[in-house]
């Protein structure tokens, strides 16, 4: 006997006819990646605008070759280059207001820098060097971090409190392709959109998921298209068009503030370098394909596009490659003076409130450097007496 065939078993009246929250037409992203460098649209770009993407873009390019050199130096325990990217991390930080807070991926180094943080303090936690490098609460910016797509709920649970309070603030959370692969990205996406949360989330597709490419991790049409499942927009745009990319997030950011809730943008865009200075591309992508999106480049377009216009000459083109030089040199003389580090501080801003057992763990700590400090002066006076 099943329990619908009990006696005093409950039975439910039919459920009505199943209609849809959300008319999925409006949600769906183009069939092609938005575009502008390159097309009529772009004569109405802002000159300045312009300029000032290019000057970014130069200076991230020059940032990244130099963090990159400094690995090889053991000056970094490792680096994410962003090389061929850079046009969707510096749009990112320049949509944004003061207000607003971006959330990094571990990636996403570029972006962080152009939000305000300084380049060195954006590399502290590649160099081991601390837990963060810098004040979150500064310049707006969540800590950098390796787990994938973790920040993703934090942005939703930050746009959604702001919102409760009255506060015009915007989340933009950055993430990878394999980032989407995540539960996280999941649980970030269906509760935005179920609470409407003034939030963003750009998807830097750069093909591969290390070394995992984007055919076998989703059979979606698109990553955008994903937004549709729970009822958002979805854009698809030229992650390499750095005009394009700006305009598709300040449109995000601005339906976002006024209360349309999230979206979903999917930037279409190459890692030319390997994931990290620790990863062989070379085992899972062949030379041509990278040679195919170097013909892409996101610098390349837009100074293709500013000298097209007559908006760059040489001497423009110089001063931005000598602003990039000397952040580099800036970059390398600060990264190679060696950190003074405390062994205690591994133990600050863990809890609020210390354990027991993280105490314990600080006095056993403590106790050691004491024996090895007066180890290593014994030895010193013994060695003075001989």
């Amino acid at each position: 006997m099943t329990v619908l065939e009990q006696r005093s078993a409950h039975r439910p009246t039919p459920p009505p006819a199943w209609q849809p929250a959300t008319d999925p037409g409006p949600l769906l992203p183009d069939s092609e990646p938005y575009r502008v460098l390159g097309t009529e649209a772009a004569a109405q770009a802002d000159p300045e605008l312009l300029r000032t993407l290019y000057a970014r873009l130069v200076s991230g390019r020059r940032y990244n070759a130099q963090a990159t050199a400094l690995t090889k130096q053991g000056r970094l325990a490792v680096y994410p280059s962003s090389t061929g990217q850079e046009a969707c991390e510096i749009a990112a930080a320049l949509v944004l207001e003061d207000r607003d807070w971006l959330f990094p991926s571990y990636r996403d180094t570029l972006a962080v820098v152009a939000r305000g943080v300084d380049p060195v303090e954006a590399l502290t936690l590649l160099r081991g060097d601390w837990h963060t490098g810098y004040d979150p609460y500064e310049h707006r910016v969540a800590p950098l971090s390796t787990p994938l797509a973790t920040q993703l709920p934090h942005a939703v649970g930050l746009a959604h409190a702001a919102r409760l309070k009255g506060d015009d603030v915007v989340a933009l959370a950055l993430v990878g392709d394999g980032g989407t692969s995540e539960g996280d990205f999941h649980e970030a996406l269906n509760f935005a959109a179920v609470r409407r949360a003034p939030v963003v989330f750009l998807v830097q597709n750069n093909g591969f998921a290390i070394s995992v490419p984007l055919a076998k991790q989703t059979a979606a049409p698109s990553l955008a298209h994903k937004a549709v499942g729970y009822g958002m927009p979805g854009r698809l745009v030229d992650g390499n068009d750095a005009l394009a990319v700006h305009e598709v997030l300040s449109d995000a950011v601005r339906h976002a503030r006024e209360g349309g809730g999230p979206v979903l943008v999917e930037a279409i865009t190459y890692r030319l370098d390997a994931h990290t200075n620790a990863d062989d591309a070379t085992r899972y992508r062949g030379d041509a394909e990278v040679e195919t999106w170097r013909g892409h480049d996101p610098v390349d377009l837009l100074e293709h596009e500013l000298t097209r216009r007559g908006l760059l000459d040489e001497d423009t083109a110089r001063v931005a490659r000598e602003d990039a030089e000397a952040m580099a040199a800036d970059l390398r003389a600060r990264m190679h003076q060696d950190p003074v580090l405390d062994p205690m501080d591994l133990f600050d801003h863990v809890y609020a409130e210390p354990t027991p057992h993280l105490r314990e763990q600080r006095e056993l700590l403590r106790a050691e450097l004491a024996a090895d400090a007066a180890a290593g002066s014994g030895a010193g006076a013994e060695g003075a007496r001989r």
